[in-house]
């Protein structure tokens, strides 16, 4: 039927208003529903205090997580100078009912009570009170006490004083809304990452966190005197590092730049950048700005200073950046991030006046350290012999190698389904469970890639190594995006790569193994959400002609009680112990399977943990293990 021109009419368009558009597409606001979106809310409240506290009016926050038995209540209070409360005549309503109810409302929308901030579209005490079923504030201003209740974007009471107090700041409490979130949780993990950060982007600042929902509660404090410098030593921690930590701050035109740099032995890059305190995970104009006037800096002073034989060598941004650990923080009024959750920077002038400072100390750093910058060159400077090398080496293969060829390789079996957004790939562990997979598979959408034994770890291999491993060049080959120069997320051939292993300790070690080789080299895959891990049964129950699949420990106990206790138990070590019906049925099977999504929650911890537990160093990796043990939840024994 067509539709004609009067069934498209004003009575069609919905408006939302203020707190509706946001119960509406929260999303839009925190990213998710899902756990990150919990913790976002709590973000909100954080920023605002730590906005205090680069305003130099606030030196301790204090978070505390509880619950109340139907679900958990968060609670952040700042010693700052508290949220006004007086009336705003436009509104005739307190200042504070204002701030908590009305979308871009706030004292950051000009320079007048912050110079910089993190919090700056308006929205975060709103989208917390919106997004929860209540929320409690607690102003302390003048000597007294004022507490007001709203609940999922209203207020529930007027604002009143309760009381007197010699205190000052505010205390925002509040549980997020079930109904919003499914089982809201705060992970404190991610969270404790947050507030280390927060802590070494304001020197001098103190943070206490109270994890009280659990006894006994755990208190810790986050606290650094030096700042950035004790942030890059803490993400170089257990890495042998070749210089002392390169530390600046530098304030022009308004905006202030600050930078610790620190060289180490590895070859990666790691590079930490925030703005006003917010983490720009995709990076920004500042990163761009940094980058290019850090390799600017570096191969003209090899070309001024450096021998006859290696100005000859041709040293690239890669080669300068390898073993680079950095902070770049930059303090400015007005930043333009891409959306509310503030990933990236946009502001275009930013570029300019980051290269001017970070070349000019840069430059300063080398004339006036010449030990340092001598041990600099030397490492850029073999870092370029070495990436040459590895160049040379893989064009030598390049003619036979499946990288830059649209050959699939022979063992895969591929799905008739040519849209990357409907076909998935499962990457199995041997010819056995490999046999099973392709049998049972749905062909129709389905591919199999199996693998033979343990890939590389590529934590510890060479580039060349690596390039030469016959898996490693399986998998890439299938997935169809090339690796390293010729990398290209866009020409995935699966939209869902599904790692399935033994549920076995084996099975876990090559799991971990892959996902290593994916965080390492072709880590958009797991960042735009492609990468899973299939969760096979452990143990099959049957009593008579009755069976049916467990995949816990704790669901085959439950189950057993069901049977009293008089079932059949297999314990499945491999996949290949199923038939392909069964693997099917328990495994593959869109409607009954289940899945785990990776995700990077936080990229200095990931990077930390794949280099403790995959990396060189044994005594890091003992102690680790030494200290986690008590948190294993599966131990093959």
């Amino acid at each position: 039927m067509v539709e004609t021109q009067d069934e498209y009419n004003a009575s069609k368009i919905v408006v939302l208003e203020g707190v509706q558009g946001i119960r509406k597409r929260p999303a839009m606001y925190i990213g998710s529903t899902g756990p990150g979106g919990v913790v976002h809310l709590l973000y909100e409240a954080l920023d605002n205090a730590v906005d205090e506290a680069m305003a130099g009016h606030c030196d301790t926050i204090r978070i505390t997580l509880s619950t109340d038995g139907t679900g958990e209540i968060a609670e952040l209070s700042d010693n700052g100078r508290g949220i006004p409360i007086d009336i705003m005549p436009k509104y005739n309503k307190p200042a504070l009912e204002v701030i908590m109810t009305s979308l871009h409302s706030g004292g950051k929308f000009n320079n007048d009570v912050y110079k910089t901030a993190g919090g700056l579209h308006g929205v975060g005490l709103t989208v917390i009170n919106s997004l929860s079923e209540f929320t409690q504030v607690i102003v302390n201003k003048n000597g007294k006490k004022f507490r007001m209740d709203f609940s999922k974007g209203y207020p529930t009471s007027e604002l009143t004083q309760v009381g007197e107090t010699q205190d000052k700041g505010t205390t925002i409490r509040f549980k997020p809304d079930p109904e919003i979130f499914n089982a809201p949780h705060f992970n404190v993990d991610v969270l404790k990452d947050r507030l280390r950060y927060t802590t070494f982007l304001n020197q001098g600042l103190r943070i206490i966190l109270v994890d009280a929902r659990t006894a006994p509660e755990e208190t810790t404090e986050f606290y650094s005197q030096r700042g950035l410098v004790d942030f890059v030593e803490h993400l170089n921690k257990g890495i042998e590092v070749i210089t002392a930590p390169i530390h600046f701050k530098k304030e022009a035109e308004g905006t202030t730049v600050e930078i610790a740099l620190q060289y180490n032995k590895e070859y990666d890059e790691k590079i930490e950048s925030f703005v006003n305190n917010i983490r720009t995970s995709e990076g920004g104009t500042h990163v761009i700005g940094f980058r290019s006037a850090f390799s600017r800096v570096i191969t003209n002073y090899i070309a001024k200073n450096a021998s006859a034989a290696n100005k000859e060598i041709k040293v690239g941004g890669d080669d300068v950046r390898e073993g680079l650990t950095g902070i770049i923080n930059v303090l400015m009024p007005n930043p333009e991030f891409e959306g509310q959750t503030k990933e990236k920077l946009g502001n275009t002038q930013v570029k300019s006046l980051v290269e001017n400072v970070v070349y000019a100390q840069i430059s300063r750093y080398l004339e006036e350290h010449p030990a340092e910058a001598r041990i600099i060159v030397e490492k850029v400077i073999n870092a370029a012999i070495a990436r040459e090398a590895s160049r040379k080496a893989r064009e030598m293969v390049r003619k036979r190698s499946i990288f830059e060829s649209s050959v699939l390789p022979g063992k895969l079996a591929d799905c008739q389904e040519s849209d990357p957004e409907k076909a998935e790939i499962f990457i199995v562990e041997g010819e056995s469970a490999g046999g099973s997979s392709k049998q049972g598979r749905d062909k129709k959408f389905q591919a199999i890639l199996p693998l033979k034994g343990k890939i590389l770890n590529v934590e510890k291999a060479s580039v060349d190594k690596i390039f030469d491993n016959a898996e490693i060049h399986a998998m890439v080959a299938a997935f169809g995006t090339g690796i390293k120069e010729t990398f290209n997320p866009d020409k995935i051939r699966y939209k869902k790569i599904v790692l399935m292993s033994d549920a076995d300790v084996d099975g876990s070690h090559i799991r971990t193994l892959i996902l290593t080789f994916l965080y390492r080299y072709l880590k958009p895959l797991i960042e735009k959400g492609y990468v899973y891990i299939a969760q096979p049964p452990l143990y099959k129950l049957t009593k008579g002609r009755e069976s049916s699949y467990c995949y816990s420990d704790e669901e085959l106990e439950a189950k057993m009680k069901n049977y009293d206790g008089k079932a059949g138990v297999q314990r499945y070590k491999g996949l290949g112990e199923m038939n392909p019906e069964q693997l099917w049925e328990t495994t593959m099977n869109p409607d009954n399977r289940v899945l785990k999504k990776i995700n990077i929650l936080d990229g200095a911890k990931a990077d930390e943990l794949f280099t403790i537990l995959m990396g060189v160093d044994v005594a890091r990796r003992r102690k680790f293990l030494e200290e986690h043990s008590a948190e294993v939840k599966f131990l093959d024994v």
